[in-house]
């Protein structure tokens, strides 16, 4: 009897500490998470790439959350931040992209499939003005995807107005920390997708371990639910002209899903992702399509001889490649064990100062 007595007592004291919570900062400032568990599901916005939406483990990188995408130059990074606004709009959605380098190509970005008139873009003169006006975006509730391009580009105010060769030790650093501080509950209440592209550079007198930093300190590093390692690994050619690039993406950092995970894709020249040779790799990994030699099939049709005439394939039989795809979607969303974390990609990047963050 005292043992009722006193949870009652418990939960009446606990009713009246929720009530003043509301009544002093607002209905939904607290909440018990059963009753909130269907509004905290993790929605996304695909990258434009099938294998690194299933590599990241939702089926794309997370609104209302921060992505870091970062690699060496030539890398695709601003290429699939291209290919997320254009999901974007696909689904309806309205998308922003912050131009800090001033390096946006119209036409490159029409070819990924952006829709040029829709899109907001903002050339920033300095740091403080890219970062206020991210928060504008964010704050506004209206903006699904907002890019920022490139951190290693965001030079402060008082650095641009100082003389060449001044020191300015950390003031970047502190700048991106203290906007983040500010952005992140607010894009988490908008549901934005909030992607900072990085750039690489090397840390001097290295022995042991990577010598490879990202700039603009560490903070990126922590707020970011997910950070995508992108590298060039291979030319893909066509007799002795190179048309594209093979690019290897590892998720070192994911705050949703399982880490560790890598996707391979092909960007090509004046195209962007190459999404028929991605679906084309993934339907003979899940052996969906049949490779004998250099054929590829499905079924009963031949979808023809060598890899880029099965692309062309399937890029003129839409209907058979969204069949193809569903059946990939539907086989990783049964297979956990597909495209696992392995122990080499673990260890990797455990002693790399890039990736293993312990806050996974």
């Amino acid at each position: 009897m005292m043992v009722t007595e006193k949870v009652t007592e418990k939960e009446k004291s606990l009713d009246i500490a929720i009530s003043q919570i509301e009544r002093q900062y607002g209905k939904g400032s607290i909440m018990r998470l059963g009753e909130v568990s269907q509004k905290l599901t993790t929605e996304v916005v695909p990258t434009g790439s099938l294998s690194l939406d299933i590599a990241l483990g939702v089926g794309g990188i997370p609104k209302g959350r921060i992505t870091e995408i970062y690699g060496a130059e030539s890398a695709g990074k601003s290429t699939l931040a291209l290919h997320i606004m254009a999901e974007t709009q696909n689904a309806g959605g309205t998308a922003a992209y912050v131009d800090v380098e001033h390096a946006l190509d119209p036409s490159y970005a029409g070819s990924c499939g952006v829709r040029l008139e829709d899109l907001l873009v903002s050339q920033p003169d300095d740091a403080e003005q890219a970062l206020e006006i991210t928060e504008y975006l964010v704050r506004s509730g209206a903006v699904d995807t907002v890019i920022i391009d490139s951190v290693a580009a965001l030079v402060p105010k008082s650095e641009l107005e100082g003389d060449m060769g001044d020191s300015h030790v950390g003031l970047q650093a502190r700048l991106m920390s203290q906007a983040l501080r500010k952005l992140t509950a607010a894009i988490h209440h908008s549901r934005t997708a909030v992607v900072f592209i990085n750039q690489l550079r090397e840390k001097v007198g290295v022995v042991y371990g990577s010598p490879e930093v990202t700039p603009g300190g560490r903070a990126l590093k922590f707020y970011s639910s997910v950070r995508i390692d992108l590298r060039r690994v291979d030319s893909i050619k066509q007799g002795s002209d190179i048309m594209g690039n093979r690019v290897r993406a590892k998720i070192v950092k994911n705050k949703v899903a399982p880490p560790f995970r890598t996707a391979e894709f092909d960007i090509m020249f004046n195209q962007g992702i190459n999404k028929m040779g991605d679906l084309l790799d993934l339907g003979v990994a899940q052996d969906i399509i049949k490779k004998s030699g250099a054929f590829y099939s499905h079924g009963e049709t031949r979808l023809g001889q060598g890899r880029e005439n099965a692309k062309e394939f399937l890029a003129q039989h839409p209907d058979l490649a969204l069949y193809i795809e569903s059946r990939v979607r539907g086989t990783a969303a049964d297979s956990p064990v597909l495209m696992q974390p392995t122990s080499d990609n673990v260890s990797e990047s455990a002693g790399n100062g890039l990736g293993g963050d312990k806050d996974l």
